[in-house]
């Protein structure tokens, strides 16, 4: 196996260029003139390639960022329109050695790749196979015209084999060589073309020796190391393969004149109204505009209790339509939906440059001419020590051979794919693989509190003792204001009993005004509702001036808040609140967690600047919030949690994005973060220690080709079965907890505490 990714590679031979329109609408557009195209480069195979790809890409004017992903050989770019053509990067690559085509990161197809190398490895296989059963007859004792006989029928099936099955190495090594640099094929290729090639000059000369049997049995065995290695990387990734799946290809578009066309998914503009059939899913972020329906969110949250259909409700794409036809209206594009923004999230972290990634891909890069080197030398020494070439070539294939890094390449990246597959699953998206490595660094933990450490969602209480004419009244106010306590309101009455008033009209900071008949209603603050001295808790209904009723609100807190302050004070990590809100309902919070840190009225600088003053003490902090106020203490934590419910922003600046309302995957996260870590550990101590062993044994004669070959692909595979433990180690496949009653805290002037079912 090579620490290169699978190769069998797609030649372009000479088609035309995608014109840059297709490039534009199959691209992402990011604002103020900024787009993120993707291009699939299928002859990358190491940290060289990666490297080489991506320096030619950002030579291209106008390209702000490349950046490559080696497990789904994928290149992200972002351009600025006025100034890059996105042409030029196909070219630019396809003239550093690199063919790339443009593609979509969700795409979907039959994989090439695989069928190749099966390809390839049933004719090594065969080949393999054969020659053994010739070469048991020479080493019986035929000599002579028998040998010979038999030699040239080796050479027969081994050459045409070796020209076929050797592509995957032989193309990009060729590529490297000829763009002037070194990749991991390079010695693969060098080795099996001298074994054959020292095979064939025996045949010529009546050889009593010939090595078609280690040249073709070397290929069949890189051949089983390499496509295992594309099937491992291949599995880790399904999550991102059935994420995307869950997209449809296309959607139904109703037309000005209530005609209908079916569209394709990337026709679909913001705007358009769209007919969705019940058990079809969403095709692209949405407003419900009508039609009787329940959803599955289970996509967004993991709840999958159906929600019902309410006019203007905004519907992420991948939601299942359960029950009945409804109609939408799209507010994004496919590549801007909530799908494609979980694949990226997948993708970006698979091809993010932790720190153990970088020292792997630096290590691997000056191997290759170490390899060269060491292997010459080798040859050099043995005629020196009067081996004759013979020996000294054979033990030099074995040194190029044996010394390939494979493990050494495979040790990080194998274990960040894993990991993200079991965080995934999990209801945990990895947007920065570099913070894998980070999590697991982390000694201090911050929290937002609403909508982090409570659900941020108000609720209504004691609306028992409220006469019903009043909540109607209320309502029929509450449903005019965008307001959330009024949303909350406005949810308690049925729309078909309520009153008639008019002249509505919301004030901001105070609340809703109206009349019915010769009466002022007012719905909001207790100071302005009211004309009478009162208390200043809840919200007021009154009538000139009178009160009728008054609401108490309260939130509750986050499914899984009390199990991860538990667990990170019992790994030793302090918790600390960061909060805008008052410091009375923070001190609540605060006290229900046993939280002893905490602060309030904390504006975004303010908590930005908490964060820097934790980092300048040398602190590894982990943020947790989901506010647009949050983003920028989200961006400067060390590694950072934002839920799916969080502002956009706020999931664009987090590390983390977790689907569930539980908050108890931060703590499942954090084990993943640390269990990855000792596995790369592991890998490390790995390649270590087989270089070690098996370099000296192959230098001093005692490993033929054939042995290296087993010796090298064994490596690899130690290296992925270790990273695959990933997927049954520690807490996976353990039953979660029942969580216990949660504590809800009233909003009012004295604290009081109700316990609510999980």
């Amino acid at each position: 196996m090579s620490c290169c990714a699978p190769g069998a590679e797609t030649v372009n031979t000479g088609s035309a260029l995608p014109s840059r329109e297709e490039i534009e609408l199959s691209s992402r557009n990011l604002g103020d003139g900024r787009m993120e195209s993707w291009f699939t480069v299928p002859g990358v195979h190491c940290g060289s390639c990666i490297r080489t790809a991506e320096t030619a890409a950002m030579a291209v004017p106008g390209v702000e960022h490349a950046r490559l992903n080696l497990s789904s050989r994928t290149l992200a770019i972002t351009w600025r329109k006025d100034e890059c053509d996105p042409r030029q990067v196909i070219s630019t690559l396809g003239s550093a050695g690199y063919n790339a085509f443009a593609t979509d990161p969700a795409s979907q197809g039959r994989d090439p790749v695989l069928r190749r190398l099966l390809i390839s490895l049933a004719v090594a296989g065969f080949a393999a196979s054969n020659i053994m059963l010739l070469s048991v007859s020479v080493w019986s004792g035929a000599d002579g015209a028998t040998r010979d006989m038999f030699h040239w029928i080796s050479a027969m099936i081994a050459l045409p084999a070796v020209v076929f099955a050797g592509s995957p190495f032989f193309k990009p090594a060729w590529a490297a060589i000829r763009h002037g640099s070194l990749n991991m094929d390079v010695p693969i290729s060098l080795a099996v073309i001298l074994a054959a090639a020292m095979s064939l000059y025996e045949t010529t000369n009546h050889g009593e020796s010939a090595y078609f049997d280690a040249s073709v049995s070397l290929l069949f065995f890189l051949l089983i190391g390499r496509t295992l290695d594309h099937l491992m990387r291949e599995r880790a990734r399904t999550a991102v393969r059935s994420l995307a799946r869950m997209s449809p290809f296309g959607a139904t578009v109703i037309s000005a004149d209530g005609s209908r066309d079916f569209l394709p998914l990337a026709s679909i503009e913001p705007g358009m109204r769209l007919h969705v059939a019940a058990g079809e899913r969403i095709p692209v972020d949405a407003v419900l505009l009508n039609g009787d329906s329940d959803f599955d969110f289970a996509i967004v949250n993991g709840e999958s209790a159906p929600v019902a259909a309410t006019n203007g409700m905004h519907l992420p794409g991948g939601v299942m339509n359960l029950s009945g036809p409804v109609e939408v209206s799209a507010r994004a594009k496919a590549s801007d939906s909530f799908i494609a923004e979980m694949v990226r999230m997948i993708s970006e972290a698979e091809g993010a440059k932790a720190g153990f990634r970088r020292i792997a891909d630096r290590a691997a890069a000056v191997y290759a001419p170490a390899v060269h080197i060491l292997s010459l030398a080798t040859f050099v020494m043995w005629i020196a020590l009067g081996q004759g070439w013979h020996f000294a070539a054979t033990t030099a294939i074995a040194v190029l051979v044996i010394t390939c890094p494979c493990a050494l390449g495979l040790a990080v990246p194998i274990v960040h794919v894993v990991a993200a597959g079991r965080l995934f699953r999990n209801g945990v998206m990895v947007r920065n693989g570099a913070a894998l490595e980070k999590l697991a660094e982390v000694d201090i933990a911050l929290f937002d509190k609403t909508g982090t450490l409570t659900t941020g969602m108000p609720k209504l209480i004691g609306q028992e003792t409220i006469p019903a004419s009043s909540l109607a009244l209320a309502t029929a106010l509450a449903r005019e204001s965008s307001h959330p306590f009024s949303k909350v309101i406005a949810a308690e009455a049925s729309g078909s009993d309520l009153p008639v008033v008019e002249a509505v009209r919301e004030l901001p900071g105070k609340g809703v005004t109206a009349r019915r008949n010769d009466d002022e209603i007012r719905l909001g603050r207790p100071d302005w509702a009211s004309s009478s001295v009162a208390a200043e808790d809840g919200i007021v209904l009154s009538v000139n001036g009178d009160e009728l009723a008054r609401f108490h609100f309260a939130e509750s807190l986050r499914p899984g808040a009390m199990q991860l302050v538990g667990d990170l004070a019992r790994t030793g990590i302090p918790s600390e609140i960061l909060s805008g809100d008052s410091a009375e309902k923070v001190s609540e919070i605060a006290a229900l967690l046993d939280i002893d840190k905490l602060s309030a009225r904390l504006s975004p600088a303010e908590k930005l600047d908490r964060l820097t003053a934790l980092r300048a003490d040398g602190r590894h902090t982990l943020m947790i919030g989901d506010g647009v106020n949050d983003a920028p203490a989200l961006a400067a934590a060390h590694v950072s949690f934002a839920p799916a419910s969080a502002a956009d922003i706020g999931r664009s600046s987090a590390d983390f994005v977790f689907l569930h309302d539980d908050l108890q995957v931060v703590s499942e996260a954090l084990a993943v973060s640390r269990q990855a870590r000792r596995l790369v550990l592991q890998n490390f101590g790995i390649a270590i220690a087989y270089n070690l062993i098996a370099v000296p044994l192959a230098v001093v004669g005692l490993a033929t080709p054939l042995v290296a070959a087993l010796a090298m692909s064994s490596s690899s595979i130690l290296v992925v079965a270790n990273a695959m433990r990933l997927n049954f180690a520690g807490t996976a496949g353990k039953k979660k907890p029942a969580l216990e009653p949660l504590p809800t805290i009233r909003h009012n002037t004295g604290v009081t505490r109700e316990r609510l079912a999980a």
